[in-house]
Parts: structure tokens; sequence; C-alpha cells
């Protein structure tokens, strides 16, 4: 597990570990055990699971567990939460739906390094050709006026909207003849992830102490003539394919409400298990985890996104979370950490 920091500690040593639901987290990891990534991980572990009778000492008797620590030697890190957002559209553009959702774009080039560079193998270079040479891809604000060599999914209803769908990664839309579908992260066009939150807290617009996606929302409302003045300021743009299922992560699997998170796989591989200790809504969440999905605002160690679900409640949740976080791995017993 390179880049991370590591302390090893007993699983009864996990804060409120007694009170797990020992059934369901063993069902998670039997689920992202159809992934390579886990089977590449936990190995036999995965077969195991499936045979276990007793899910708590399936836990206790077959893993160590390690606490992830920031290079920064600090043990406690930022727990925030993300959800299936819901949007209304129509398949062709017209009053209102004249917001495009866009595949991937023909032209938008993804260059690995690894192979040359192996130290870059956690980062994609990507652009589009101006003759022979490669410049970087346009920007949101240059996406919003091109058009773009991408086919186009749908038209939305609402630019705000579309901003948090991409921040969320996935979402549904409701078209106008009465189908619902299915849309989940397909690429993005290079540029880091910057925050609109923070942009309104550095100019005075919000206090840091109310930032909120309820609060973002209801300024963009009431300043339309400078929303696009706000989410320009996050260059990055996402595009989109459709899903014949409802939201899935980096690792291809529909993802679990309350079981799967998105982590900086920098520091954490995805398909590994985790414990979690942090508060949703005051209330303590102690409890076994997957990372199963990554988003580019997650960044660090200690740094988890939690996958709350769909529908309004979902969505409040999630605009809201902002918990202090500490996270530990479980690892095989026979397995060395590098």
């Amino acid at each position: 597990m390179p880049n991370t920091l590591l302390e090893e500690i007993s699983v009864d040593e996990l804060p409120n570990w007694n009170d797990e639901d020992y059934s369901k987290a063993l069902t998670s990891f039997i689920n992202s055990c159809k992934t390579n990534n886990s089977k590449k991980i936990y190995a036999d572990l995965c077969i195991k699971a499936k045979q276990s009778i007793d899910s708590k000492l399936f836990f206790t008797q077959e893993f160590k567990v390690y606490q992830v620590i920031s290079e920064n030697e600090d043990k406690s890190g930022l727990l925030t939460g993300y959800y299936e957002a819901s949007l209304k559209g129509s398949l062709v553009k017209k009053e209102p739906y004249i917001y495009p959702v866009y595949e991937q774009p023909k032209d938008l080039i993804e260059v690995d390094l690894s192979s040359i560079y192996p130290e870059l193998k956690n980062y994609r270079l990507r652009g589009r050709l101006e003759g022979s040479k490669l410049v970087p891809y346009y920007e949101r604000s240059e996406t919003n006026s091109k058009d773009l060599d991408a086919n186009i999914i749908c038209y939305v209803d609402s630019k705000v909207d579309l901003f948090f769908l991409e921040v969320q990664g996935s979402g549904r839309v409701m078209l106008d003849n009465g189908q619902e579908i299915y849309l989940g992260f397909s690429n993005q066009n290079g540029y880091r992830y910057r925050s609109i939150g923070r942009y309104l807290v550095d100019s005075g617009e919000i206090g840091l102490e109310d930032i909120s996606m309820q609060s973002i929302r209801a300024w963009l409302e009431a300043n339309p003539s400078r929303t696009d003045e706000v989410l320009n300021y996050n260059r990055s743009k996402v595009f989109f394919k459709q899903r014949e299922t409802a939201a899935s992560g980096s690792l291809g699997l529909e993802l679990t409400p309350n079981r799967s998170i998105a982590v900086d796989r920098k520091y954490i591989p995805l398909g590994t298990m985790l414990y979690i200790d942090s508060k949703i809504d005051e209330e303590q969440i102690s409890k076994i985890v997957m990372a199963e999905d990554t988003g580019g605002a997650i960044k660090g160690a200690v740094r988890a996104d939690m996958f709350l679900g769909f529908g309004n409640e979902a969505m409040r949740k999630a605009g809201k979370l902002k918990s202090e976080l500490k996270m530990w791995v479980f690892m095989p017993k026979y397995k060395e950490i590098n």
C-alpha cells in the first residue's frame, strides 16, 4: 500500500466494533469480491467469505487491521457524502431542456505514462490534438460555448443540476417521455477539480460555517447573473455514459448505500475493505465499508466520500456531511504490508 502510513491494532480495538452488523458487512465484502481489484488484495478470503457461517469470526480470525495515518502523521481526516442525483430531461433539445449531457468527446486523448514513468501510474494526461501538438482539452467555460465532437445522451433543464451531477459522478434522468435513464462517469477533461464552495467562501459570499450543497444552491438561485462565473471556477468538466443499472463506482459495481465509499487511490487501492469511525447527522457511524469509487475532490490518505443512496433524504445528508474521520484498513493476516 504505497504512500500510506499504517499502524497495526487489534480488531477488538476498533471503536464500537461490537455494534457492527457483521452479516451486512460480509455481504458487502462478498459483493466487492466480484471485482479483480478485491480478488487481487484478498485472494482466497473472497472464497472463504462465501463459505463463512460466523461472519464476526470471519473478520476477527482472517484479518489484520491497520489505522491509516496521513503524511503529516495525523490520524484524523474528513468524511463527506455523495448521492445519486436526479434530473429532468429530454432526448431532443427544446425548452426548457437545453443543457447537453455529453458522452466522452471523440477528440479527447488520454495518455498513460506509466510504461515510461512508473511513478506516474496513478495519473493520466488528457488533451486534444492541434495539428501534431497535444494541447490541453477545453475547460468548462469553453465546453459551454463550443459544439463538442461528442454524442449527446440527453438534454436537461438546469445547468446547476447538471453541475452537481458532475460532482456526484452518477445519476438518473427522468425524460419527458416517461423513460428513466441512468448515467455514470465516463471521463473528464483533464483539469483538477476546484471547489465552488471554497470560491464562494473566499469571495465572502457565504460564511465557512454555513457552506453546504444546500447553501450553494440557494446562493446560485438568488444570483443567476453570476451562475456561470461561479460554475466556471471549476474548470473540470465531466463526461458521462449511459448505464443499465443505478449508480456504480469506479470498479463498475452498483454502489451500496452507506457501505460504498470513494477514496484517493493514490493512498487506498480500490477494492480495499476499511473500517470508518465518524458521524452523520450527529449519529455515530462505525462500520466496515468498501473502497469502490474515486472522486476529483477526494484527496489524501484519511479521506472518504460515502455513497448515501438516491432521493431527497440522501441529497440532504450528502449536502451537509462534513465530519471528522478515522479510518482503518483490513488486510489478510498472511499478507505483508509494503
